[in-house]
């Protein structure tokens, strides 16, 4: 990652501290309605700067993951947005967008069995429980889907002028109480790095929350617009997506013979 932040300093902005909010109860989660929006899935990388893409699942060779990074057409916009309000010099990366339920499941699984290697102790509902902490149960239940699947969730962070990712104070994907969002608002004497990624953090809250996204409490890097994820967070009574895929030439042709 890069360490230089290009000017100006997000620090000299003084953006608000990101707010500490309460994990997801999945429960009450599963049990807000869904519009279903027809809306289709675009991919990302037809965006202008500085709007990046870089599928990180496909990079690493995950099975399963495709090569693109899909979102609902409003979302696009929205990110699009984002990134255009970031000050001159930065750039929005999206890692990940929709994701097929297969990536879903391996994620689950590899992180529940890690977690498992390190705590023999824990039984299955502690086991589950900390996994969703970081990755939710894979599902393609019209009325609960994970929120991946529905395209309206997305994995973000920032670069600078160079394309090279910056410290956010903890990787993508870190199982670790640092990639908790306000993880670094509640740490007592930040030196200078961490200071950077709290700022950092702070800017790329407040510019997708501009937006009308919804942050995920635990990862800095996640944001929901229009899946259940949304609608808790945002006090809204209902989400506007449910499961979808990508336009494929196979479906197509089902519904036009």
């Amino acid at each position: 990652m890069s360490e230089n932040m290009p000017t100006p300093d997000v620090g000299a902005m003084e953006w608000p501290p990101i707010p500490s909010r309460d994990e997801p109860a999945w429960a009450t989660l599963s049990g807000i309605p869904i519009l279903a929006d027809a809306a289709p899935l675009v991919p990302v990388s037809l965006a202008p700067e500085p709007l990046k893409t870089f599928p990180v699942y496909a990079r690493q060779g995950i099975p399963g993951a495709v090569a693109e990074c899909y979102v609902r057409e409003e979302v696009y916009r929205r990110l699009l947005a984002a990134a255009r309000s970031l000050p001159e010099g930065l750039g929005l990366v999206v890692l990940d967008g929709w994701r097929p339920w297969r990536v879903q499941q391996y994620l689950f699984e590899t992180l529940y069995e890690a977690i498992r290697v390190h705590h023999p102790e824990a039984d299955e509902a502690e086991l589950v429980a900390r996994t969703r902490e970081f990755v939710a149960v894979p599902s393609t239940d019209p009325q609960a889907p994970s929120p991946h699947l529905t395209g309206g969730a997305v994995d973000v962070t920032l670069c600078d002028a160079d394309g090279l990712l910056l410290d956010m104070g903890s990787l993508f994907d870190e199982a670790i109480p640092a990639s908790h969002s306000d993880h670094l608002e509640r740490q007592d004497d930040l030196d200078e790095r961490q200071r950077l990624a709290r700022d950092r953090r702070r800017l790329l809250h407040h510019v997708m929350q501009a937006q009308g996204f919804t942050n995920l409490p635990s990862e800095w890097w996640h944001f929901d617009f229009g899946d259940q994820l949304w609608a808790l967070y945002g006090g809204h009574d209902r989400a506007l997506y449910g499961p979808s895929e990508p336009e494929s030439i196979e479906n197509r042709w089902r519904r036009q013979l």
